[in-house]
């Protein structure tokens, strides 16, 4: 019998709006004891989430993963810094970009994959500029007006 479609996504709604994205990718991402049952029960958010390299290992801070409220024993700290495992091939590519002047990488969303496992879709992403972000709002305005006049 097939696995039911999880339903569990948790969105950086703030990333789209502050970068642009250039290049996409799926992470899977280390976890401890009661991080995958909070994470299933959707309690976890990601505004200001960002990833670093440390020591040739990427990282991402910011994800905050709420406390499991159904255990006391072994709970995980919410706020510490989750090692991401990608392709080594993608891990060099993404290094010598992120040392190029005005691109980062960002948490973009965290979702529970078919197989069971948490992954995180992460962007190389660049920083809009307040222009761009006002052209961003009248795009998305505009869309707002065209489907209410549908």
């Amino acid at each position: 019998m097939p696995k039911a479609k999880s339903r569990v996504q948790v969105n950086n709604k703030r990333a789209s709006f502050d970068y642009e994205f250039l290049e996409t990718y799926q992470a899977g991402i280390v976890l401890v004891g009661t991080e995958i049952k909070s994470i299933r029960a959707g309690r976890a958010s990601m505004s200001d989430a960002f990833c670093f390299f440390e020591g040739g290992q990427l990282y991402v801070r910011g994800i905050n993963i709420a406390l499991y409220t159904w255990g006391s024993w072994g709970q995980h700290a919410p706020l510490r810094d989750r090692k991401l495992l990608l392709q080594k091939r993608e891990l060099r590519h993404l290094q010598q970009k992120v040392k190029e002047k005005g691109l980062t990488i960002v948490a973009v969303r965290l979702y529970i994959a078919d197989n069971g496992y948490a992954k995180l879709q992460i962007s190389l992403a660049r920083g809009k500029k307040a222009y761009d972000k006002r052209q961003s709002i009248k795009e998305k305005d505009l869309r707002r007006e065209m489907a209410r006049g549908e």
